[in-house]
């Protein structure tokens, strides 16, 4: 049973979408950063995760950092409340590929901060021990 009043393709010739939904859109937002390829890479993602509601994903080869936070200005009703000189991306955002009925599917998602360090675990190659105090040897002269 689908979780929205009215599909898509049903919507009546000049209908809004947006009528329909509650401003999924508004809920949270993402940002599309380099693919990670070292510890290091992974080691930032984890971070940010650790700070939140964060997540990262990718979607046909691009990854993403996405944080939960709903926008201050949504109203009750699901509406802007700053309509008239909301921020341009809002105003560039279209329908055509928001959210309303994506099944929410990605080519990788990850929820936690174990997990991007697993698949980290997975993929790069065994990280190398960081030198500490106990662990350096010195060759000192041997003096007679």
């Amino acid at each position: 049973m689908s979780k929205f009043p009215i599909k898509r393709e049903q919507l009546p010739p000049g209908g809004n979408l947006c009528e329909y939904c509650t401003a999924l859109c508004c809920h949270y937002y993402a940002l599309p950063m380099e693919t990670p390829t070292t510890w290091d890479d992974f080691d930032n993602i984890r971070w940010f995760m650790i700070h939140g509601t964060v997540t990262a994903y990718v979607h046909d080869d691009v990854w993403y950092l996405c944080t939960y936070q709903v926008c201050r200005h949504l109203q009750p009703d699901h509406r802007c409340g700053i309509y008239e000189t909301r921020p341009q991306i809002c105003r560039d955002y279209s329908t055509r590929h928001c959210d309303y009925d994506d099944k929410g599917l990605h080519d990788m998602l990850f929820e936690t901060p174990e997990q991007i360090w697993e698949y980290a675990e997975a993929i790069l190659p065994p990280r190398k021990k960081k030198k500490t105090a106990s662990s350096l040897t010195v060759d000192l002269p041997i003096l007679n």
